[in-house]
């Protein structure tokens, strides 16, 4: 009879491995792009200004504000 352990473990902790380093990489990557930067919200803050923008241009009027 064989012991058929290992082979599971180490597929396990391969896997493990493969995942926990996938994480690190795109972690990494979104630091050294500027994802988590002090400059991180601009994308969005950009975008709201320009739906603001559009409403203007739609209706003539600027849209509602909210308190």
């Amino acid at each position: 009879m064989s012991d058929i352990t290992a082979p599971s473990v180490y597929f396990s902790y391969f896997l493990f491995t493969l995942l926990a380093g996938g994480a690190a990489f795109f972690f990494i990557r979104s630091l050294k792009d500027g994802y988590l930067g002090p400059q991180s919200e601009e994308p969005k803050y950009r975008m709201l200004k320009d739906d603001e923008q559009d409403d203007i241009a739609a209706t003539g009027a600027e849209a509602p504000r909210r308190p």
